[in-house]
């Protein structure tokens, strides 16, 4: 008689053996995985504690969990990732969005609430560029990035959240970008140094797109090409606003003051990061 496998039974099991595998958190990770498997949510789960896997759903969540021990990152999994309340489709073709960009969704509303024309550069899942567009319905905005299958998942959320119409994605290169003015233009760009994206953890440095990832010999090698374009770019009054890594807040302000730009601040993030630098043109 073969083992009768409950949803309980199965997410204490997972829960144990992701934690096995240096997985943080495998007890969440295990709810929301056997959620798509059964079509619930986890408040669905333990109303249903009791009830028994069939074979064919056992199998697919025995699949997902394969490749979460594999360290494969959850979203990629569940094929989403929510962003500024926004539910998106993610891939192995984009980053996986973070709650640390959200600092950068909060500084150009901040400085760039009165924008008509926003850019968003290697916009990736369309994050950042639906966030806005949601919060600033007047804009036209335009993400450019240069992948064609993350432009691909940027469309599909636009069209999901009804906002194809204001937001364009297009095959664009930051060493060129598109013909301004701008009046607000926003980027999270590959900023880890080349060299130590080997010690990155799994998730990132064996599944994110490292085009994505890699920032040249320093890190800093996007904020220089952004910096050099920014006044070019800018509409007079626009605002240039990045994310940055850890400790490079400093360089990137000296690299938008030696570009033109004044009125220099950076924010911290949550957890008391530096993260975001914004400059303005004059």
């Amino acid at each position: 008689m073969s083992e009768v496998w409950t949803v309980l039974k199965i997410l204490q099991w997972t829960e144990g053996y992701l934690g096995d595998k240096g997985i943080e958190g495998g007890r969440l990770d295990a709810q929301l995985l056997l959620a798509k498997v059964l079509g619930l949510d986890r408040v669905g789960l333990y109303l249903q504690f009791d009830r028994p896997l069939e074979s064919a759903e056992l199998a697919a969540f025995r699949e997902m969990v394969r490749r979460r021990a594999r360290r494969e990152p959850l979203q990629y999994i569940l094929e989403k990732a929510e962003f500024w309340s926004l539910p998106l489709r993610v891939s192995p073709a984009v980053l996986v969005p973070r709650a640390d960009t959200e600092v950068l969704v909060e500084e150009a509303l901040r400085v760039g609430s009165g924008a008509e024309t926003i850019l968003d550069v290697g916009t990736g899942s369309g994050a950042i560029a639906l966030a806005l567009a949601s919060e600033l319905p007047r804009a036209r905005v335009e993400g450019i990035d240069l992948s064609s299958e993350a432009l691909a998942i940027a469309q599909e959320n636009a069209r999901q959240h009804q906002l194809h119409e204001r937001v364009v994605f297009c095959r664009g290169d930051l060493r060129a970008l598109p013909q301004g003015p701008w009046g607000l233009i926003v980027s999270n760009p590959p900023y880890i140094p080349a060299a130590e994206i080997g010690a990155l953890m799994p998730e990132v440095r064996d599944y994110e797109p490292r085009l994505a990832l890699d920032g040249g010999p320093d890190g800093l090698d996007a904020y220089r090409l952004l910096a050099s374009q920014a006044t070019g770019s800018l509409a007079p009054g626009g605002w240039l606003v990045v994310e940055v890594g850890i400790g490079q807040a400093q360089a990137v302000s000296e690299l938008f003051l030696q570009s033109g730009l004044s009125n220099i601040f950076t924010r911290s993030d949550y957890a008391g990061v530096v993260r975001v630098v914004g400059g303005k043109k004059q």
